[in-house]
């Protein structure tokens, strides 16, 4: 039995309770790891996206254990690091909403830029006095592409467009020069906009579904959004989590594009999604507000996962349509409501 429970792989997840680190601790408990998640410490729960999956600490062999720690104090992490000794670290924690980097820029850079390196250095110094290996995947950003054309691979030069870009594209080189200079098994997997019921409520997707039942509640009249005609390229975040695994999975690091290869714009999640719910004329319940806008914006995101395909052997099964069902129909339960007749 002891041996066995020495076998078992640990991981650890900055960010788990976001949306891709909630369904990567499903994921990953799944295949038998203990994972242990970091939290920031807030005076509401903050928790809500892995309730279903916590573990009371009092228990006995816990396979799922959560941390106090955040992404600005190098102290915190590197003796979590210590003491978890984990097989496998996904970053995922970040400041993560593109349109507010511009308003909240150092904290930004501080947390999804320099957050990257922290974590590093505390992998870097745990290698050199342990003599053990961990694995790095850093959430990497479509983002960086900014004002690339599209279709967008790992060769395309990084273009970002906003704060939070730029803070990607240094945490980017900055795994890249560990790997190279330390021998740091990093990798980067640069993932294209993913959705899901455990989208952020700001996020533009999320916004929209959720905006269509408090109107077909009674709840809301309108929904206000920026641009209607940017364009990106939406996959479903359960599927992405196992992409970011197999890149640890492999014998070499590497980086790569995860995405679906499709581009739809704004305007047609709102077309499909009121359509979705039993409403023709959309333009009477969206209004567009000036705020919303970027100072600069992406136009167009578009995925080329050749790489991906042949060495990971993944590609994603949920296209476009069914994700803005899946996010309509979970938003409609939530809300009590069904499409209008």
């Amino acid at each position: 039995m002891g041996e066995d429970v020495k076998k078992k792989k640990v991981a650890l997840i900055t960010g788990v309770t976001g949306q891709d680190g909630s369904y990567l601790a499903e994921f990953l408990l799944d295949k038998g790891y203990e994972v242990h998640g970091v939290v920031r410490r807030a005076s509401t729960f903050n928790t809500g996206r892995i309730d279903h999956i916590f573990q009371d600490p009092h228990e006995k062999n816990l396979r799922f254990v959560l941390h106090f720690g955040d992404l600005a104090d190098a102290n915190t992490i590197r003796k979590l690091i210590y003491k978890v000794q984990p097989d496998e670290i996904y970053n995922l924690g970040a400041q993560s909403h593109v349109r507010v980097s511009f308003d909240i820029p150092e904290y930004t850079a501080n947390i999804t830029g320099v957050g990257t390196l922290r974590v590093l250095e505390a992998i870097k110094d745990y290698e050199e006095h342990t003599g053990k290996k961990v694995k790095f995947y850093q959430a990497s950003s479509s983002e960086m592409f900014g004002s690339a054309p599209p279709p967008q691979n790992e060769k395309t030069p990084l273009q970002p467009r906003s704060p939070y870009g730029v803070a990607k594209v240094f945490s980017f080189y900055t795994v890249k020069n560990y790997r190279e200079a330390y021998g740091i098994f990093g990798v980067n997997g640069i993932l294209f906009n993913h959705e899901s019921p455990r989208r952020g409520e700001t996020f533009v997707t999320r916004k929209i579904a959720r905006g269509i039942a408090r109107i077909l509640a009674g709840l809301d009249k309108k929904i206000y959004l920026g641009n209607l005609e940017a364009r990106r390229d939406w996959g479903y975040a359960p599927e992405y989590v196992e992409a970011m695994w197999l890149m640890l999975q492999q014998p070499e690091p590497d980086d790569y594009v995860i995405g679906t290869g499709e581009s739809h714009s704004v305007r047609e999640f709102l077309d499909a999604a009121f359509r979705y719910a039993g409403i023709e004329k959309w333009e009477d319940y969206v209004g567009v507000d000036p705020r919303y806008f970027r100072p600069t914006e992406v136009d167009n995101l578009v995925a080329d996962i050749s790489k991906t395909k042949k060495i990971l052997g993944w590609e994603p099964k949920t296209k476009f349509n069914e994700i803005v069902k899946i996010m309509m129909d979970a938003e409609m339960k939530h809300h009590g409501v069904g499409p209008r007749k």
